[in-house]
């Protein structure tokens, strides 16, 4: 029992070693330099035909070896200990360039985009403040997506893609 501290108090001292994250980022990565070519498909949605648009604008400024676009993402900010209240919900895409040896994300090129919050409302000022410490977090996130030794399979699962439609895992209408 801690000295002159009420026993609650000590009890609930091992709960703060067991803090849930706070920040949760998910993404899928697709090495540019795997990707022959972007063509879009002519019955692609209007979703998936901007995502090949961006995907295309992405290789024409990466040719480098160490460029990789995200797709599917999600980043969810939790500001209080709840899964319901004071929640930001983000999704983004776009560019990370890693430096020249593969092993530390360097910059990233994000579009990021507010999708749902429960906040009662987020003001321009600060949305824009969150977009940039988002910026970070992805990085932070990719280097330990390089450390896990995720990038390394992706890479070599990927091999050379001939379609991005074979990449988003979407036939034909999308659906």
């Amino acid at each position: 029992m801690c000295p002159d501290i009420p026993r609650r108090c000590c009890q609930a001292q091992p709960d703060l070693l067991t803090m849930q994250p706070v920040v949760n980022i998910a993404f899928d990565c697709l090495p540019l330099r795997s990707v022959a070519r972007v063509d879009v498909p002519l019955d692609a949605s209007p979703a998936f035909r901007a995502r090949c648009e961006r995907l295309q604008q992405a290789t024409e400024a990466h040719t480098g070896e160490n460029a990789y676009f995200l797709y599917n993402t999600r980043c969810t900010y939790r500001l209080a200990n709840s899964d319901i209240d004071n929640m930001l919900r983000f999704s983004f895409d776009g560019t990370l360039i890693t430096d020249r040896s593969d092993l530390k994300a360097d910059r990233a090129d994000l579009n990021v985009v507010l999708t749902a919050e429960t906040c009662g409302g987020v003001p321009p000022a600060a949305l824009d403040w969150l977009r940039g410490i988002i910026k970070r977090a992805v990085l932070i996130e990719f280097d330990r997506f390089i450390e896990d030794g995720q990038l390394a399979d992706r890479v070599k699962q990927l091999g050379s893609v001939d379609s991005i439609t074979d990449v988003a895992g979407f036939v034909g209408m999308n659906v």
